[in-house]
């Protein structure tokens, strides 16, 4: 599992990266890679509607958008970080999200993210609104803190003493990394799910409907028993890994054929 942190300030190593730093720290420690990407120094241009990157997947403006783009095909989750400029996201931050978005939109769907604002004083919330409406139009779980993910300070040594602000930071690296080993039990277990309806046949059926029919009134992990998964052991992680292989053979085979 990795997560994409995108820092949108136009200093690569100011308050913005400071708190996004304090994130990546936080994702690893929680077994989750984590890496940082700068928007760049220098001015990034916001979508210019030329309608050139339909069909595509990338952008006409080849810069660190299509960096991200690229990057996030295997990214599992996302952050992304701004200074507050005039009680908004910064130039640099709106255009390349624009772009990030429009051109490559399709490689973020579905997947976890959140958003974060560095401020010397306010502004901070209408920032942070700005940046999740990214996600709300675009089928993306945001993940949230205790608080609202925003550090003050006018330097990175004043972020640091931001107490609160940087526990806000670390528990949103921790709630990011409890929602994607959510994800993937949840991939591992349909796996196991469907591996055992193709196998078993009607009694597998059977489990399943009654698993749906629970509908929370028991344990999660009590209810998949009952459907013949047990996460407490490492069968079903095997058996994703098994129809991966069997998939990647498959893809070989036919890639064969038509060479």
């Amino acid at each position: 599992m990795n997560v994409l942190l995108i820092n949108g300030s136009p200093h690569e190593k100011g308050c913005t990266y400071t708190a996004l730093a304090e994130i990546a720290a936080e994702l690893e420690k929680n077994g989750v890679e984590a890496e940082i990407l700068h928007v760049g120094k220098g001015p990034v241009g916001g979508c210019v509607a030329c309608g050139g990157c339909a069909g595509k997947g990338k952008c006409v403006f080849d810069d660190a958008v299509n960096v991200a783009i690229e990057k996030a095909k295997t990214a599992d989750g996302f952050i992304f970080g701004s200074p507050v400029h005039y009680a908004s996201a910064s130039g640099s931050a709106t255009g390349f999200l624009d772009r990030l978005f429009y051109a490559g939109g399709a490689n973020l769907q579905f997947k976890p993210g959140a958003a974060i604002a560095s401020a010397r004083r306010a502004g901070t919330t209408a920032t942070i609104d700005q940046l999740q409406k990214y996600f709300t139009i675009s089928n993306m779980p945001i993940v949230a803190s205790q608080y609202w993910p925003m550090v003050h300070g006018k330097t990175p040594e004043e972020v640091k003493q931001d107490a609160e602000g940087m526990q806000t930071m670390r528990q949103l690296a921790r709630n990011m990394a409890w929602m994607l080993k959510c994800i993937e039990a949840g991939r591992k277990a349909g796996v196991a799910l469907s591996e055992g309806i193709l196998k078993e046949g009607e009694p597998a059926v059977k489990r399943y409907k009654e698993f749906l029919s629970m509908g929370g009134s028991a344990y999660p992990l009590d209810e998949l028993r009952h459907a013949g998964v047990d996460l407490a052991t490492p069968a079903p992680v095997d058996a994703a890994l098994e129809k991966f292989e069997r998939i990647l053979d498959d893809a070989e085979a036919t890639l064969a054929k038509l060479q």
